[in-house]
């Protein structure tokens, strides 16, 4: 009896012991993922920003200009580009709506960002874009992989249409998490105008023409929780201007946009709660589960040796068999 439940507890030892490696290099991979119709949005402001007033072409001081960052899975096109990616697929249609304090739209800049749903690395596919521009990025975007790693990593900038490093610079604690800061500087770059303008008939053509051109920088900051990725608080020290041409009336450069980008406070705790749920789902496929799997296997294991040892014990002697024989007479 003894021998055979010490069989069934070293099978149950070898199944949970092999449990634990699969849970972790072979489930992870293919349950944490970023689902295909998730829906975000951000909102972020700038107070005492600098805003540009296209009707008369002065900069002037407004109490707030308001960014609405929209991210809209599309389903459809996920499918679809899987079938010759060969993997799980995000197609994310994005949106960044900045508007003036007065309610009226500055600019609207669509974009569609491809990419894998795990590792977040892009997947090059027709209608990669911003603002109806193709592009070919490189690099990660709005996310960080699962398990984000105190390192640099390659960012791909929607304004320039360009990659460069964002540096790792510490761990943080933000709102009782425990996070990694990230920051990017992007030197003055020329960028293309917004194909949508605040001002109806000025047109990224128009202004073409009178040889004015846009040009931007910013300080980019994220603190990123470093289990599944997500940033929980972004900010940016964000500069716009436009430069020479007719358009200026002689004068060499006008601020278009000047303030520090901070996101809400309303939807920064809702990004914390939200990533303190999603941060125990990835602990219990990456660490609770692999471990506890593990652990548990090695105490079954260590009970089925027991058992086996002592099915293998002699029996102690009777009380009849040590007794001293009798003598026997006549």
């Amino acid at each position: 009896m003894r021998r055979r439940a010490g069989l069934i507890l070293l099978a149950l030892a070898v199944f949970f012991a092999a449990l634990s490696p699969l849970l972790r290099w072979y489930a992870f991979p293919r349950l944490a993922k970023i689902p295909a119709n998730e829906y975000q949005t951000m909102v972020l402001e700038a107070k005492n920003a600098t805003l540009l007033d296209y009707a008369t072409l002065t900069a002037r001081t407004v109490p707030e200009v308001t960014i609405v960052q929209t991210l809209k899975g599309d389903v459809e096109a996920s499918e679809k580009i899987e079938k010759t990616a060969g993997r799980d697929v995000v197609v994310w249609d994005g949106l960044s709506y900045v508007q003036g304090p007065d309610g009226k739209m500055v600019s609207k800049v669509p974009e569609r960002y491809i990419f894998d749903a795990h590792t977040q690395e892009p997947v090059h596919a027709t209608g990669e874009m911003v603002d109806g521009d193709p592009v070919r990025r490189e690099g990660i975007e709005f996310k960080w992989p699962f398990l984000t790693e105190k390192r640099d990593y390659e960012y791909f900038d929607a304004q320039t249409r360009t990659t460069a490093p964002i540096h790792y610079e510490g761990t943080r604690t933000f709102h009782g998490l425990e996070v990694y800061y990230f920051e990017q500087t992007v030197p003055w770059t020329k960028v293309p105008m917004p194909r949508t303008m605040p001002v109806k008939g000025i047109t990224p053509e128009n202004i073409a023409r009178t040889g004015t051109t846009r040009w931007y920088t910013t300080v980019r900051k994220f603190w990123v929780e470093p289990v599944t990725g997500a940033p929980v608080y972004g900010e940016e020290i964000h500069q716009e201007e436009l430069r020479g041409g007719t358009l200026l009336g002689g004068r060499a450069k006008v601020t278009a946009f000047a303030g520090h980008v901070k996101m809400r406070e309303d939807y920064t705790e809702h990004t914390v709660a939200l990533v303190k749920s999603n941060r125990t789902l990835v602990l219990l496929l990456t660490a609770y589960l692999p471990w506890g799997f593990l652990l548990l296997g090695a105490l079954l294991m260590s009970l089925a040796l027991y058992l086996e040892a002592r099915s293998r014990r002699p029996d102690a002697p009777t009380a009849t068999e040590t007794a001293a024989p009798r003598p026997v007479t006549a």
